[in-house]
């Protein structure tokens, strides 16, 4: 695994981006169907978890992609549906996790530079700490899952970073 720091000059902007790739999404792309007036009264998000409707059950999770000779992957921090009993469990689970415990949920953002990555299957695996899960998806032939169980090389990483620095994908932003 390389010592240095992950960075490549970017062919779009011409900038030297430096660190692990890491993004994330605010909130499930569901969210951005809420009645503004129903936001904070029958459902709520928060930096981790979302309900809509008291029906509708949402966690923020990271989704992990392997980088080939680099020892930190590239992050994704993304959504996923649980359901009432789920979503309660991993809660439930945040301060004291269970080993193989993991929850089934649907991958709740869209991605750039993958094609539709919605409702994706996924296992929510909590983490001890505090810190937020991470999700394993679906071993399908998904270009996403395929990164996911084969990880990326630099230049796919780069590829990655690029289109997720500057996409015109509102709800996406570099995580510090």
């Amino acid at each position: 695994m390389s010592d240095e720091g992950f960075s490549f000059r970017c062919s779009t902007c011409d900038e030297v981006h430096v660190g692990t790739p890491s993004f994330s999404y605010d909130a499930p792309i569901y969210w951005e169907s809420v009645p503004e007036a129903e936001r904070g009264t029958i459902s709520h998000l928060t930096t981790d978890t979302c309900v809509i409707e008291g029906q509708h059950y949402f966690v923020c999770a990271c989704l992990e992609i392997p980088i080939h000779g680099y020892a930190e992957p590239f992050v994704w921090g993304v959504w996923s549906s649980l359901s009432a009993e789920s979503f309660g469990r991993l809660a439930a689970l945040r301060e004291a996790p269970v080993d193989g415990e993991s929850f089934f949920g649907w991958f709740c953002n869209q991605l750039p530079f993958y094609p539709d990555t919605l409702n994706l299957k996924v296992r929510v695996h909590p983490r001890s700490d505090g810190l937020r899960p991470f999700l394993e998806l679906e071993p399908t032939d998904h270009p996403l899952a395929v990164d996911y169980r084969e990880g990326v090389t630099i230049d796919r990483a780069r590829q990655i970073m690029e289109a997720a620095l500057h996409a015109c994908v509102p709800d996406a932003d570099q995580s510090d």
